[in-house]
């Protein structure tokens, strides 16, 4: 009987010639435009924390490196006694990696300091090609994509029609100033070099299994949220205010819970914490430069839980009270209108239409300027009435963009989004009203819409009213 093994391994160590399968009872690849967008962002962030254009390529070995988290391997026998490595945990993470390296093999065509990513995509064996991540209802459009042909997903699986979506997100969502530039090859090798992850190898079903059951089910690694609620609970002194808050943080964290449950999802209650606080304390956002640093919305993306301890005097957290009425007060109110939003972006829900309209535009960026105005002393009149104005003065925003032909893609709209989130920030109902038509008529400006009078009177009015 073989031990269970976990080595730390780069992208390039860990795809190169090596062949993943999934497993049967595996769920179908489900990551959406939201889950991508936050992993190129965030992998092209790190890049370019340390690139700069006077660097040669060699220099990239003194980059940092970026943790990419773990995957769980089952290594056994199949009938014909040929070995292969299931993927136990982490197919929707090494998916989306493969379509990342599919997208870069398809921007380094053309390039003659093109660095190869084919092995790690797919091998060749006797003039036959097989993919390292093999699935074999996947692999014809995988084929599809890495020789930019056009494909049909008409009667397709979920799965399918996730792989192609994503693809193309990546575009939309990686940097020109990288991808049209002297850097890319320069990511391609920090990516391949410098982006780890931990293979765990199990050599029998029942230890992956547990290794799987322990990561998921008992919190071997504490998640944010975790860490978050720990520090907001220890400092509150008073036994039965502390006992009254755990209270309240479970209930909204089951209410999450529940909720991506009854979705198949893990995301609620960590895009929540990161819209809540991007929209009330954020004061910054990294520059896309060379040397440019994470700044507030980076870093609350990444350790939101490391972030409010660090800046705990910014969100007003200094006292034991403070922490007390941060949980009782303020993250009820914002969790439950953020649940509201999550309804009104699924049906439409009246006075709230807008909200539906700008998630089918897949604008998840959405959630952080809407609760940016409001206050937890707003009464429920004042919420609705904000809520509507600027889910209104959104739709208007992206649609203008799009007649115009301009991107709304979440890499191009990161950086004005959150501008608009401090500007709104904190805002009476009648200053938020002033300073959406102030916006609306500069948008005019920028994006005429000359024909399209029938909306202009339509927002208008709505914002008047």
């Amino acid at each position: 009987m073989q031990e269970i093994q976990g080595k730390t391994r780069t992208v390039r160590e860990l795809l190169s010639g090596a062949k993943y399968g999934i497993d049967y009872y595996q769920r179908e690849y489900k990551w959406q435009t939201k889950q991508m967008a936050e992993l190129v962002s965030d992998l092209t962030g790190a890049f370019l924390e340390d690139y700069q254009e006077a660097h040669q390529r060699a220099d990239v070995a003194n980059y940092g490196h970026y943790f990419l988290g773990s995957i769980v391997i089952s290594q056994r026998k199949n009938e014909q006694q040929i070995s292969e490595r299931l993927i136990v945990d982490g197919q929707q993470r090494m998916t989306s990696l493969t379509l990342l390296l599919l997208y870069l093999h398809s921007q380094q065509k053309e390039r003659d300091d093109a660095e190869p990513v084919e092995e790690l995509i797919f091998s060749k064996k006797f003039g036959t090609k097989s993919f390292n991540l093999n699935v074999p209802e996947r692999n014809d459009y995988m084929e599809a994509l890495f020789d930019g042909k056009g494909y049909d997903t008409a009667d397709q699986s979920e799965s399918v029609h996730n792989l192609i979506g994503r693809f193309n997100d990546i575009g939309d969502a990686f940097p020109q100033d990288i991808s049209g530039t002297k850097a890319l090859p320069y990511f391609v090798d920090w990516l391949l070099e410098k982006v780890h992850l931990v293979e765990i190898t199990a050599y029998a079903d029942a230890d992956a299994y547990t290794i799987f059951e322990t990561m998921n089910d008992r919190g071997l690694s504490l998640s944010n949220t975790d860490m978050l609620k720990g520090y907001l609970l220890a400092s509150i002194t008073d036994a039965t205010k502390r006992a009254e808050a755990n209270k309240e943080i479970k209930q909204w964290l089951l209410t999450f819970a529940k909720r991506d449950n009854d979705r198949d999802t893990k995301e609620t209650e960590a895009d929540f914490f990161k819209a809540w606080l991007r929209a009330k304390y954020a004061g910054d956002i990294r520059e896309r430069k060379k040397g440019a640093t994470p700044e507030d919305f980076d870093l609350i993306g990444t350790e939101y839980h490391r972030w409010v301890r660090t800046n705990h005097e910014l969100v007003g957290l200094n006292l034991s009270e403070d922490f007390n009425r941060w949980v009782r007060q303020d993250l009820r109110f914002f969790a439950r209108v953020y649940l509201e939003l999550l309804v009104a972006c699924e049906s439409l829900k009246p006075g709230l239409e807008s909200v539906r309209f700008n998630a089918d535009h897949g604008f998840t960026q959405q959630f952080q300027v809407l609760l940016a105005p409001l206050l937890p002393t707003d009464d429920e009149a004042t919420v609705k009435a904000k809520l509507r104005l600027t889910a209104d003065y959104l739709d208007c925003w992206l649609n203008r963009r799009l007649w115009n032909f301009k991107s709304i893609d979440y890499s191009t709209l990161q950086y004005a989004t959150f501008l608009l989130t401090k500007e709104l920030r904190n805002l009476s109902l009648e200053a938020l009203r002033e300073k959406l038509i102030t916006r609306l008529t500069s948008d005019e400006n920028e994006f005429p819409l000359e024909e399209q009078p029938s909306l202009i009177n339509w927002n208008a009015k709505s914002l008047h009213r």
